[in-house]
């Protein structure tokens, strides 16, 4: 039996494409460090294809891990929540809950950015609901509340905790 963290199939396509849109926002933040690293780039653009079918999960179920190595080549603390964040977009093509990840990681990398605006988090996580349409919003309101299913990503891990967990939880309190 499949985890209440995967989605169908079309939930997941719409899941990856606002996964995408999340993490897209902190991209400028790793690149400024590793301009010539394209791991989470070419994630970011892998879910993109995902969502638009271009891709099936089978492949990016194998290539899912590629951008979080990214994270291991650069320092600030920035650069890596955005190389997660690249990471977890494509990983939504496995498991429907790493939405809620990539918007956690641009959420913390945007608080991270250098000389940010003490609301910057505050303010992705508002972009973030506002970007949400409502197909996408119905498909990421059917996972379970962080901390409910432990098969998965929302399961007793690390999004769970500090700044990533108060993400997601704001997020889902507003499906």
């Amino acid at each position: 039996m499949p985890s209440s963290q995967t989605l169908s199939l079309a939930d997941r396509r719409l899941a990856a494409a606002w996964a995408a849109d999340c993490a897209s926002r902190v991209l400028a933040l790793f690149e400024a460090e590793a301009p010539d690293d394209l791991r989470p780039r070419e994630a970011i653009d892998r879910a993109r294809a995902f969502a638009r079918g271009e891709l099936d999960a089978a492949h990016e179920i194998r290539d899912r891990f590629v951008a979080g190595r990214a994270a291991h080549a650069v320092s600030s603390p920035a650069a890596v929540a955005a190389a997660r964040s690249a990471a977890q977009a494509a990983a939504v093509a496995h498991m429907g809950a790493h939405a809620l990840g990539a918007a956690a990681y641009a959420v913390k990398a945007a608080g991270l950015a250098p000389q940010a605006d003490p609301a910057a988090a505050d303010q992705e996580t508002a972009w973030q609901l506002a970007r949400l349409d409502e197909p996408t919003r119905s498909a990421l309101a059917r996972l379970p509340a962080l901390g409910d299913d432990r098969a998965g990503p929302l399961g007793a891990g690390l999004l769970t905790r500090g700044v990533l967990g108060v993400a997601i939880r704001r997020i889902q309190e507003q499906l």
